[in-house]
């Protein structure tokens, strides 16, 4: 099970954020109980019942679907859901300390920093331009960004699902074809932290960054496309990101 945009429980998720953006609780939650009963599988599960979670009002129902959305998460128990561990463990031992169950809190506490800061990921990882590059050519920061163009990238960002790669390389400047190359670092990287708990638990959509330059070894040419309409709402959706970006 890999993150998917397009898919329908993601939507409703996506939706209820926005809902939440425009101050607009009671109509998010209600998205959110909706992505639940549409769940179908044990990764939409995990990511609805964390949504759900946080619109609780009482700290005992909290609790109840953090540890839902825990379980479902260990069941999968993949590369992107354990990126999550941290922050799941933190709102748990929350809970439990708004309980007064010390001992749990503390517990849970400890497991989300057994968790942080722990990459397990071996990929394949991609990188998506509109760049015309050859096997052993190395990408390197220091280039404009492909959202801001006025800021100098420090970090070369890649991933481990493909089809992300894809959407880089759709939105990517230039005016040549989409490449999506299979890319190896040469040093250590770290979660991209402009998406990492930003939205969604953890980093489901297997995002990395990296100061060290990545070595192509190879390209993919099957991916699912971008539509027209569909690249340009998310070129819509990034000028009107006011975010800051974590360079």
């Amino acid at each position: 099970m890999e993150f998917n945009p397009n898919n329908n429980v993601v939507k409703l998720c996506v939706q209820g954020m926005e809902l939440e953006g425009n101050d607009k609780p009671e109509e998010a939650s209600r998205l959110f109980l909706q992505a639940w009963n549409e769940a179908a599988n044990d990764f939409e599960k995990f990511i609805a019942a964390h949504f759900v979670a946080r619109h609780q009002k009482n700290v005992s129902d909290k609790l109840k679907w953090f540890e839902t959305a825990l379980q479902f998460a260990l069941k999968i128990n993949n590369d992107a859901v354990k990126s999550a561990f941290p922050s799941i463990y933190l709102n748990i031992a929350k809970c439990y300390e708004d309980l007064s169950d010390f001992d749990s809190a503390k517990r849970n506490y400890e497991l989300a920093i057994l968790f942080t800061g722990k990459l397990s990921d071996k990929g394949p990882f991609y990188h998506g331009t509109k760049a015309d590059l050859q096997v052993g050519d190395l990408l390197t920061a220091g280039f404009g960004s492909n959202y801001h163009h006025e800021i100098i990238m420090n970090h070369i960002y890649f991933t481990a699902i493909v089809n992300g790669a894809g959407l880089a390389a759709a939105l990517a400047k230039g005016d040549g074809p989409q490449r999506v190359y299979i890319v190896e670092p040469t040093g250590s990287f770290e979660n991209d932290p402009n998406v990492t708990d930003k939205k969604f638990p953890g980093n489901l959509t297997r995002s990395y960054r990296t100061q060290a330059p990545l070595k192509i070894v190879g390209e993919v040419t099957d991916w699912i496309k971008q539509t027209t309409e569909d690249i340009q709402k998310w070129r819509e959706k990034l000028s009107n990101n006011k975010g800051e970006i974590i360079n």
